[in-house]
């Protein structure tokens, strides 16, 4: 099999789902069902926030941005898969190609964690410190926070994705995986590798730990506040402005440190995939779907413009 055209770049192939036509066209539909969702569900969150004055809040603001996240990360390896799936050659993509998806699923999938972390910390100053949350969420304060987990992600995928294309690639370029996942690619590399696989797995803790320790610590004292508070109802209600937060913080880390937070060498391509299909296709869904049923004033607002659509028609 060639690995390089007359141009001399250098291909990569993308290890088959399966070789059964059945068994493809199948996960094509779940996997399109699941695209388009997204697609539905995250520009639905944006567009409720948007017409909604009283969800002008720095909550729902870092909500949105997290369904835009959700919106691109779901373009950057949703349509690729889907076009594998459909494809009857092997299907295969360019370094610079891979470079690209790479950095951006790093850049997105970091950014996820690091707003996370700030969620958490909202959460925090709006149950511990609620005389004061409109001067310390101050939507400068809240700005600088998106921009700040932006900016410290992009350098992140930045890195990653340099090491990656200064690498020298012979031999086997099948990569065993669905996307140009790090550990996968770096399989396939030539020489010393030790150096990329301390380096990723350095940035993966810092990106996953530090902001797991900073929504632990937030909700230490969010829960410590809450038993505080004398009425049951009261503790319900403070809770439930958490449960949604939590909920996708669970989801987060348990299929990220799962693949990542592990030497390179127990690495396992086939548990990567699995667990890959958890959130890159699930979480895009399943996060805006979490804040929307468990939140009443986003539900109303979604509500609201579904029967206006409705009236107008």
């Amino acid at each position: 099999m060639e690995s390089e055209n007359n141009t001399g770049l250098t291909y990569f192939y993308f290890h088959p789902f399966s070789t059964i036509p059945e068994v493809r066209l199948l996960m094509f539909v779940f996997f399109l069902v699941l695209f388009l969702l997204s697609l539905l569900v995250n520009p639905a969150v944006l567009l409720g926030v948007h017409n909604e004055r009283s969800l002008h809040t720095p909550m729902y603001f870092f909500l949105s941005s997290l369904a835009m996240l959700e919106i691109v990360y779901s373009f950057v390896l949703a349509p690729l898969t889907l076009a594998n799936l459909l494809s009857a050659k092997k299907p295969s993509i360019s370094l610079p190609g891979c470079g690209t998806q790479m950095f951006f699923f790093i850049f997105l999938g970091s950014s996820d964690c690091f707003l996370l972390s700030v969620m958490a910390y909202d959460r925090y100053v709006a149950i511990c410190q609620p005389l004061r949350y409109s001067s310390i969420m101050s939507w400068k304060v809240c700005t600088a926070l998106v921009a700040g987990t932006f900016t410290i992600c992009c350098l992140f995928g930045m890195q990653i994705t340099i090491l990656i294309l200064r690498l020298p690639f012979c031999g086997n370029h099948e990569i065993n995986h669905f996307f140009c996942d790090f550990p996968a690619v770096l399989k396939l590399a030539c020489g010393d590798t030790h150096a990329h696989h301390a380096t990723f797995f350095i940035i993966c803790a810092i990106v996953m730990v530090i902001p797991f320790l900073l929504i632990l610590i937030s909700y230490i004292f969010i829960v410590r506040a809450i038993l505080r508070i004398s009425t049951t109802s009261g503790r319900q209600r403070a809770f439930s402005t958490c449960s949604s937060h939590l909920m996708l913080v669970i989801m987060q880390y348990a299929c990220a440190s799962v693949t990542y937070l592990r030497p390179g060498s127990r690495y396992s391509s086939q548990e990567g995939q699995v667990v890959s299909i958890c959130y890159t296709f699930g979480t895009p869904v399943l996060n805006p779907l979490i804040y929307t049923m468990r939140n009443r004033e986003l539900k109303d607002a979604l509500t609201k413009i579904l029967r206006k659509y409705l009236l107008c028609k």
